[in-house]
């Protein structure tokens, strides 16, 4: 253990130096990657240090017990101080541990974030919109920037879909456990009975591909214009702004209306598809390892019923990790952080056991 905290310390000492260095600082794309790097390392890199300064300070305690010249009073002290100390590596080499377990190469990414009414008509479209409205809070305490791509909206506060770019730092990682199908059970305004119904919806969360991982052969796309149709302002059937983007040898078809310009919604659509790609490609890549793990919280398979919210309880229940809150209103508003912490530490256990039996 400590050999590779030393590695780690030594690799930042490098990196801080790189950093300093003006040719290094010249080249933006040098820099960009290495400060990347950097703020990687810095939190193993700050812990690693704690770590080893409580091992050196434990040495000593131990070394002064060994004294026979040591006191009586300072020998109380040493030992209370040696109890602090191992209670203190013991909790440390958990933080480090954690620290060092492998990290999702995309956690870092923007996403795009798809939400699709399912079964349940108008009522699984108005869930669709209080799932992106709740999105949306949580996206904003986080200081992440959204912007919708495309939305097919009922004209009565409905989505049959909706698909938005979240960008900011880390925004994958606090969203990737949110694909899958959402459950909801409740009394609709229409319902005089006071019927609890049930509909769904289905999330996905793509990363954002960077263009030098999806290449796009523009001869395997076929690109149609048309007018923009439902709530979408001034430009709606007047001109002909919305695009329909088809990837021929995947099948894949994206559509984006809801900017002003064909140019824009060209550029926002052929963004949807190399993310569309890019989590065709990893899906397929991830299948083995998926199909050996699929009870995994991390699995990512839309299939799979991952929530239900009901309202007639306030309760809102993940049936992947079998945790249940009753803070239902807290969340449709955006407070998510306590479910989506507890979907990340039950990854990390995961994560932790896979690593001890491998």
């Amino acid at each position: 253990m400590n050999s590779r905290l030393d590695d780690i310390l030594h690799r930042r000492q490098e990196l801080a130096i790189q950093l300093s260095d003006p040719e290094i600082t010249s080249d933006t794309g040098r820099y960009t990657k290495i400060s990347k790097e950097f703020s990687d390392i810095e939190p193993v890199a700050e812990e690693a240090e704690r770590y080893l300064q409580l091992q050196e300070q434990l040495r000593e305690n131990q070394a002064l017990l060994k004294d026979p010249n040591c006191d009586s009073e300072l020998r109380e002290l040493a030992e209370a101080e040696i109890r602090e100390l191992k209670q203190s590596i013991e909790e440390s080499d958990q933080h480090l541990t954690l620290l060092l377990l492998p990290k999702d190469p995309n956690d870092d990414r923007n996403i795009i974030l798809e939400i699709r009414a399912g079964t349940g008509g108008e009522e699984a479209a108005l869930f669709a919109a209080s799932l992106f409205r709740m999105y949306s809070r949580y996206a904003e305490q986080m200081g992440f920037k959204v912007e919708i791509l495309d939305a097919n909206d009922t004209g009565i506060g409905g989505y049959k879909e909706v698909i938005a770019q979240i960008s900011g730092h880390g925004v994958f990682s606090r969203f990737k456990f949110e694909s899958g199908t959402h459950r909801v059970q409740r009394v609709p305004e229409t319902e005089s009975g006071g019927r609890i119904h049930t509909s769904a919806c289905t999330v996905a969360v793509l990363p954002e591909a960077e263009d030098v991982e999806v290449n796009i052969n523009p001869e395997d796309i076929r690109i149609d214009v048309y007018r923009a149709s439902g709530a979408g302002g001034q430009h709606v059937n007047k001109t002909e702004s919305a695009v329909r983007i088809t990837h021929v040898p995947s099948g894949i078809v994206v559509t984006c209306q809801d900017q002003s310009s064909q140019h824009k919604n060209k550029a926002q659509a052929l963004k949807v598809l190399q993310a569309r790609l890019l989590d065709k490609e990893q899906s397929e890549a991830n299948a083995e390892r998926a199909e050996t793990r699929k009870g995994m919280v991390g699995s990512g398979d839309r299939s799979q019923r991952i929530r239900t919210y009901n309202f007639p309880q306030g309760r809102i229940t993940d049936h992947r990790i079998n945790l249940t809150l009753y803070k239902l209103e807290q969340i449709m508003n955006g407070d998510m952080e306590e479910l989506i912490d507890a979907l990340l530490t039950y990854h990390q256990a995961e994560l932790l056991a896979a690593k001890t039996s491998g």
